[in-house]
């Protein structure tokens, strides 16, 4: 029985897109204020089907990279997608060659013992983007960042690896060294995370830490406070035999095992030194919002945390397309306090709004105390089988919300722009990529920070498959 498109006009956000374009102008309504100058760059899986055969998981589609450049009044838009050695090989081969975050090439056994000596570690970076430098790369999850122009979006190449086997597509600027801090996890028998700092595409990365990790926990981002590099280790935990074996996707050799609790492990930025590891009740995440210390008594970490991983397994394709398949779990902001002393971890939700994709202003607040934090969440009262439909501002302080939406239309991730000269947090705007369930294309929303109101929005000709995050790059246009 066919639903109204509130319900499922979602389910266009994961169908492919495999048309390129450029255009110098897009149809704007409204206006822009005059000091927003540079693009929005974002990367985001665009491509479900490889050889006639579906994906199975939103994480797995293969990345384009998106454009939106403003200047004098206007908008401009391109998109490409990464040729990375993920998707030349399917295009060479017309089937899956690189194992995906739940999708698996199905190799024959002999191909299964022979990837344990030449393992295929998939490029496909379609989480996030990141500038080192005037350099750009695309990230995912495995440490292959692909180098790419932020003006033409044309793929470089690989451009650097890490020294281990998994991280994260969220590395923190370090405003004081230049620096971009990221930690990678090393499998072997003896698993260790190695916290790094990296000044350069082209440098050499600085050990900052090296800890023990046992059992290895799945970690999408971490926590960075002015003093603090903090590994938040959830029960979602790999089995090292069916990662060995190759038995199945990277997805498979993690289970939950609520259990084990939750682990803080706090690094001291200083010397790398282990300032400890503090319990918790168990419960996921994938985002952290920020992170604050007051020297040696307390870290404050805020997450947009959820009662357990079933997030994960909620995120698989036909679910998703299907608009009938249950409730995709919410998360809230969720402020969790570390006594450094030793008194454990208080954890506190801030707000009984739901919150994902968190975005604050980052230059100017990340690592220190804070009030706003933007980010995208399902509506109160939307169908049961929703989808993300609203776009969210907390007050982190006493969990007040201010929202926005629009019938039928269905927005990402917020990313905060903020006024040159600003005064206050939220002077500023947010941009958000929304898909107008409708009419079955996209506009790039531009919301007033402060009041949460439309300023403006650009007209896309086509449908953007929902992604995961984006950078403003001021001075590429």
């Amino acid at each position: 029985m066919a639903t109204d498109t509130t319900e499922t006009g979602y389910a266009q956000g994961f169908t492919t897109l495999d048309r390129e374009v450029t255009l110098d102008r897009l149809q704007l309504d409204g206006a822009l204020p005059e000091w927003l100058e540079g693009s929005l760059l974002r990367t985001g899986p665009a491509q479900f089907e490889i050889g006639g055969r579906s994906l199975n998981h939103w994480f797995d589609g293969l990345a384009m990279l998106h454009r939106f450049t403003f200047g004098s009044g206007e908008v401009a838009y391109a998109n490409r997608f990464l040729q990375s050695r993920a998707r030349r090989s399917a295009e060479a081969e017309g089937r899956q060659v690189y194992g995906e975050f739940a999708t698996d090439p199905c190799r024959s056994i002999f191909g299964r013992v022979q990837s344990l000596f030449q393992p295929k570690i998939t490029d496909n970076c379609n989480v996030n983007v990141a500038r080192l430098g005037d350099r750009f790369v695309a990230m995912t999850e495995t440490p292959m960042p692909v180098e790419f122009d932020p003006v033409t979006l044309a793929t470089l190449g690989i451009a650097y690896k890490p020294p281990g086997h998994v991280t994260t597509a969220h590395p923190h600027g370090d405003a004081a060294t230049g620096e971009a801090i990221n930690y990678v996890t090393r499998f072997g028998p003896k698993p260790t995370y190695r916290v790094y700092g990296l000044a350069a595409v082209d440098a050499p990365p600085r050990t900052i830490a090296e800890v023990a990790a046992k059992p290895v926990a799945y970690m999408h981002s971490f926590g960075l406070s002015e003093r603090y590099v903090a590994l938040v280790e959830f029960p979602l935990v790999v089995k090292p035999l069916r990662l060995v074996l190759g038995t199945g996707p990277f997805m498979e050799s993690f289970e939950w095992e609520p259990q084990r609790g939750t682990t803080f492990t706090v690094i001291d930025r200083r010397d790398g030194s282990l300032r400890g590891r503090y319990r918790a009740p168990p419960f996921f995440a994938f985002h952290h919002v920020n992170a604050f210390d007051d020297g040696e008594q307390r870290l404050v970490l805020d997450l947009c945390a959820y009662d357990d991983a079933a997030i994960v397994r909620s995120l698989f394709l036909d679910r998703l397309r299907s608009g009938t398949a249950g409730a995709v779990p919410d998360a809230y902001l969720t402020r969790c306090t570390v006594d450094l002393a030793g008194g454990g971890v208080t954890l506190e939700r801030r707000s009984e709004t739901p919150l994902e994709l968190p975005r604050i202003d980052y230059g100017a607040v990340n690592g220190r105390p804070y009030r706003w934090v933007y980010g995208a969440a399902r509506r109160a009262g939307a169908p049961a089988h929703g989808f993300i439909d609203q776009l969210v501002k907390i007050d982190a302080g006493d969990g007040a919300a201010t929202t926005w939406s629009e019938e039928g239309c269905f927005p990402g991730e917020p990313v905060f722009v903020g006024a040159p000269g600003r005064s206050s947090e939220d002077d500023g705007v947010c941009l958000s990529v929304v898909l107008d369930g409708a009419a079955g294309t996209s506009f790039l929303l531009v919301l007033d920070a402060a009041t949460f109101t439309e300023r403006a929005r650009a007209a896309v000709p086509h449908h953007i498959p929902f992604s995961f995050h984006g950078q403003f790059a001021r001075g590429v246009a």
